[in-house]
């Protein structure tokens, strides 16, 4: 199977106001990609730009408006969602609303074993449940019995993961997993990400802002803004030679350890979010250095470059 995750064309609008004055958000807007058994895809962007909707969609705690999701190869629907018993799990930000803090953490870990049937016996249980602590580099007798104040935030993210990997999943929906735990800790779980797609074929897919991470630990990316993602391809291509403005800015963006080059480029923000998001045409057109008549016509289409989908009227000449 080369893809293991299909998006196709995924659309979900919300909506503000009464029947009378209703406002229509489409906060992911045809999105379109793919995922392959072990391999890293990044959903990358600043907040607001429609990541954790498109993953929320996929896990299936919200519907979309419309569109299809393929996971293995099968058609998720309303009433079958796969990813319940097919191999995907989730890591979300923040480490501390995981777990209930009235509660010991070994029994997430339990109660998933007893629901998914994969153990005959505790002690099988409590081996399975080593097992996957020690690839993040904890065992069964640092947590058992204990509550989630007893953790770091990033022991804590380090359990999340384990708890993932209980069932032997094939891909993992990651959002923005390294984002609330110290800048020491970022490195180890991001190449724990690396690991468990080369050692054990595990597709994660990445959901961040962090371009630095992203570039380290990616194959693929796609950058969205307002819904839309307007540049897709290999890490390399996309970070090093970005082709649409917005995916330069965020490359520029990110600091470096130079005083020689400080940020003196002046952003300008005069639309609000809802603004941006309701516009008609390219959405990036208020901030664009680049912006001319026709990016205030039609939204740009999807432009193939050298194995890169860029979504600009740059290069549709």
């Amino acid at each position: 199977m080369d893809k293991l995750l299909e998006v196709n064309e995924l659309t979900k609008q919300y909506f503000q106001g009464n029947v009378i004055a209703r406002i229509v958000i489409t906060a992911a807007d045809r999105v379109s990609f793919f995922i392959k058994p072990a391999e890293i895809f990044t959903l990358a962007g600043e907040s607001g730009c429609g990541k954790t909707t498109t993953a929320k969609v996929i896990l299936g705690f919200e519907d979309a408006t419309s569109g299809t999701i393929r996971h293995n190869g099968k058609l998720q629907t309303r009433k079958e969602k796969t990813w319940r018993t097919e191999g995907l799990q989730a890591i979300f930000q923040d480490p501390f609303c995981t777990f209930n803090p009235l509660r010991t953490v070994d029994r997430y870990f339990h109660e998933t074993v007893q629901n998914f049937r994969l153990a005959g016996s505790k002690q099988e249980a409590i081996d399975r449940i080593d097992q996957k602590l020690r690839l993040v580099g904890l065992t069964y007798k640092e947590f058992a019995g204990k509550y989630p104040s007893e953790f770091s935030g990033g022991q804590l993210q380090r359990i999340s993961i384990a708890r993932a990997l209980v069932t032997d999943p094939k891909l993992i929906i990651a959002d923005e997993p390294v984002s609330m735990v110290d800048a020491s800790l970022r490195m180890s779980i991001v190449n724990l990400f690396k690991k468990l797609r080369d050692e054990l074929g595990v597709s994660i897919l990445y959901i961040t802002h962090d371009l630095a991470t992203a570039y380290y630990v990616s194959d693929r990316i796609a950058i969205m803004f307002r819904g839309n993602i307007v540049e897709m391809g290999s890490v390399e291509q996309v970070l090093m030679n970005p082709r649409h403005p917005y995916s330069q800015l965020l490359r520029d963006s990110i600091p470096q350890a130079d005083p020689k080059k400080r940020w003196t480029t002046t952003i300008s923000l005069s639309e609000l979010e809802q603004e941006e998001y309701m516009r008609q045409g390219c959405k990036f057109a208020g901030r664009c250095p680049d912006v001319v008549e026709a990016c205030k016509g039609p939204a740009p289409t999807d432009i193939s470059i050298d194995d890169v989908i860029v979504k600009c009227h740059k290069y549709s000449g």
